[in-house]
């Protein structure tokens, strides 16, 4: 990668040599792969000077972790007989580089024949076979149902493999007033104590086939209940979709509900218009959103074709924008997107143009465990819109909701769940998702629970309030970690104006960091809520709990 952009910038090994402070010969040998520098600096350095853009020096930060973590591992194992020494360099510890043997298809730049490849091709099939070490250490998601194909999972990305996902700056623009949504887990009408955004309402009866018991027939009392109380407590509602009432699909498989609710579509795409129509006169104005199916991607909500949850959404948004024009319409959410078909039939759906027909998509972000840390998200955020990509559809995307196992996963500690709870939301900020639907509120057998039904709120929910103090009337500009924002490895910023006035949040994904603080900081908020000034040393330490750095208290 170094000899890439060496070329593309047109240097020669001397002027590099000299912009970078280092003896030519150690130039030639980085470029070539013959040695790894010891710190990745003298990388970047090199990098910088042709003009590397952030995304390729974090792209090169993975290269040199990938060779660096390989190469202590194939030292451990080695041969007590020491190897020679490379030629001493000033300033620079030569550091040989082992082969690893990789089955491949021949190439001519690394002949299956050759016993030890050139330092070039040597450093690539050491970044090759690290990064297929990874791959074969991870396991995929279980199905709660029938048995299918075994599929290789996405890389994890987590917050120490490296820099993380590349640093973003734009044009300062107001933070989403819809940021910090709650999916209820009630259906008694009450509404979370602490403040939010909106809600979703899911697991809360509130199904097809809780509303529609039979055909022509209605059963209003809960969705009452709790769009009057969501209304009343000025939250705007999203109404998600789905369970097939048993009498429109009596042969389809049953759901994961006592409701007798189908996975499988309406027998007859009458009965899903006639029930679309309903709710959208009923509840014209004082539904915010609708959100069409709950995980179309999963065969555990939704059984049907993908051609089939196209036709049912094209449908759906016909009887909307000519009831309640002014409701959002969000496509069927998709799931499980860890797992490669997941991620394959999201793909599908954009071939089949269905995202034409809708405002906003849905997409379930979380992390692989409820103990991994929130920012391991970004990494599926990365593929969710290469996927959409392939598929030729950029809408605009809503997170809103999570996966089906949290509810066997073990709860966190109370520190941990706040430190994860509030960064849910500033992962949402980082990928620039204007709302982030956090499962849920009022239930208890979750890993973070926010509030339990009449109960006061958690730590958890306390503290994403105040991080909703902190950003709501902001304007957001730029958001980056690790050494491509300038930053330790691990620590994580956003950086937003208020009223002409620039504050910084700032934490570390995993551990602590002691950071300069950005000039003109005064002030370092906490979200126990506490405040205090800045240090004469002028240096803040971050930890998993984010703080706030102002220029005022």
């Amino acid at each position: 990668m170094l000899t890439e952009l060496k070329d593309r910038r047109g240097h020669s090994y001397e002027a590099l040599a000299r912009k970078a402070h280092m003896s030519r010969s150690s130039v030639h040998r980085y470029c070539r792969g013959t040695i790894i520098p010891v710190e990745f600096g003298a990388a970047e350095r090199i990098a910088r000077i042709c003009g590397a853009t952030p995304r390729e020096l974090a792209d090169l930060y993975r290269h040199w972790a990938a060779a660096t973590a390989l190469q202590t591992e194939t030292e451990a194992e080695a041969e007590t007989e020491p190897e020679p020494e490379p030629e001493p360099e000033p300033a620079v510890q030569a550091v040989p580089v082992q082969a690893v043997p990789v089955q491949a298809e021949p190439s001519p730049a690394v002949p299956r024949t050759a016993p030890s490849p050139p330092g070039g091709a040597r450093l690539a099939l050491v970044s090759v076979a690290f990064v297929l070490l990874c791959v074969a250490s991870l396991s995929g998601s279980t199905h709660a149902t029938a048995p299918r194909a075994v599929s290789r999972p996405l890389p994890a990305a987590t917050a120490t493999a490296g820099p993380g996902p590349a640093p973003w700056a734009q044009s300062p623009v107001p933070v989403s007033d819809g940021l910090f949504g709650m999916t209820l887990n009630s259906s008694t009408g009450a509404m979370p104590t602490f403040q939010v955004d909106t809600v979703r309402l899911w697991d809360t009866r509130t199904r097809w086939a809780n509303i529609q018991p039979r055909r022509g027939t209605y059963d209003w009392s809960i969705l009452d209940r709790l769009v009057a109380g969501a209304n009343q407590a000025g939250l705007p509602v999203v109404f998600t979709m789905g369970g097939t009432p048993d009498w429109a699909s009596p042969h389809g498989p049953r759901a994961a509900y006592d409701d007798g609710s189908r996975t499988s579509p309406p027998d007859d795409p009458a009965d899903w218009r006639a029930f679309v129509t309903a709710v959208a006169e009923r509840y014209r104005g004082r539904i915010d959103a609708y959100e069409l199916w709950v995980m179309g991607n999963d065969a555990r909500y939704f059984s049907g074709s993908l051609e089939t949850l196209v036709d049912m959404t094209r449908s759906a948004k016909a009887v909307l924008d000519a009831v309640d024009p002014d409701a959002t319409v969000v496509c069927p959410s998709m799931g499980r997107l860890w797992e490669p078909d997941a991620l394959r039939a999201l793909e599908r759906f954009a071939e089949l143009r269905g995202y034409d027909s809708c405002d906003v998509a849905g997409v379930k972000l979380h992390q692989r465990t409820a103990t991994d840390p929130p920012e391991q998200v970004l990494g599926l955020v990365e593929e969710i819109d290469r996927a959409l990509h392939r598929g030729g559809a950029h809408p605009k995307l809503w997170s809103t909701g999570t996966l089906y196992e949290v509810a066997l996963q073990k709860p966190l500690d109370e520190n941990t769940a706040s430190a994860h709870a509030v960064r849910f939301f500033l992962v949402g900020l980082y990928a620039r998702y204007p709302r982030m639907y956090y499962y849920n509120w009022g239930g208890t057998k979750i890993p973070i629970v926010m509030q339990p039904e009449g109960q006061p709120p958690t730590r958890a929910a306390l503290y994403v309030e105040e991080l909703r103090r902190w950003v709501h009337g902001t304007r957001i500009h730029s958001c980056g970690t690790g050494v491509a924002a300038g930053l330790p490895v691990g620590v994580w910023q956003c950086r937003f104006d208020r009223d002409g006035s620039e504050q910084v949040i700032v934490w570390h994904a995993t551990g602590t960091a002691r950071i300069p603080a950005p000039r003109e900081t005064a002030a370092v908020h906490r979200l126990d809520g506490t405040v205090s000034a800045l240090g004469g040393d002028r240096t803040v330490e971050v930890g998993t709990l984010p703080v706030l750095l102002t220029r005022a208290p």
